[in-house]
């Protein structure tokens, strides 16, 4: 039950916008960090004094805006296989609220141009936050992922939640799905 006087909605101010290769969704890889592609945050001007001792940082949480998602879905397909799973329990951009969440490599600061690397997202997306990671804090090698852990068997991902022309597909759709090469 939400608190008296909670508010319903809420305003996000960006902080910046990031800067990609990946202009369209077909271009964009699947989990970020692995590809190692190269992005640039362009911080907006009045956030500069927000980077104070940020140099030193290894990666960051990098929170972004998928501001081209389909917010209806709340079922989907993951690149793991042909089930359906609530969005909540997956990755997948796709979600009432499309909030990014990446790790991505800090590779340098030029004033309001930071260099990360590893990123997953379309150029031109807001970014809303970053964060530090911290190994100590922010990783839990005892947690566990649910229906990934029997998936995550297979050499590779499937597919991306993609129909066999491109195009995404709605939940709850006859989805084909590639099988993995031998």
């Amino acid at each position: 039950m939400p608190r008296k006087g909670a508010k319903k909605s809420f305003l996000l101010t960006p902080i910046g916008v990031l800067r990609t290769p990946f202009k369209g969704l077909k271009e964009c890889p699947f989990q970020g960090p692995k590809e190692g592609t190269l992005g640039e945050i362009i911080l907006k001007k009045r956030f500069l004094p927000g980077l104070k001792d940020l140099k030193g940082v290894s990666h960051l949480f990098l929170l972004t805006f998928f501001d081209q998602a389909n917010r209806k879905r709340l079922q989907t397909v993951t690149p793991y296989g042909p089930e359906l799973h609530g969005v909540f329990a997956t990755r997948s951009p796709h979600r009432p609220n499309p909030i990014g969440l990446s790790v991505v490599q800090l590779v340098k600061i030029e004033g309001q141009r930071i260099f990360v690397r590893g990123v997953d997202a379309l150029d031109g997306t807001p970014v809303i936050d970053m964060k530090p990671y911290n190994p100590e804090i922010d990783a839990y090698p005892q947690a566990v992922a649910g229906w990934y852990e029997k998936s995550k068997k297979r050499s590779k991902p499937l597919s991306k939640t993609r129909g066999p022309k491109g195009g995404i597909l709605p939940a709850g759709a006859n989805i084909p799905c590639e099988k993995p090469k031998k």
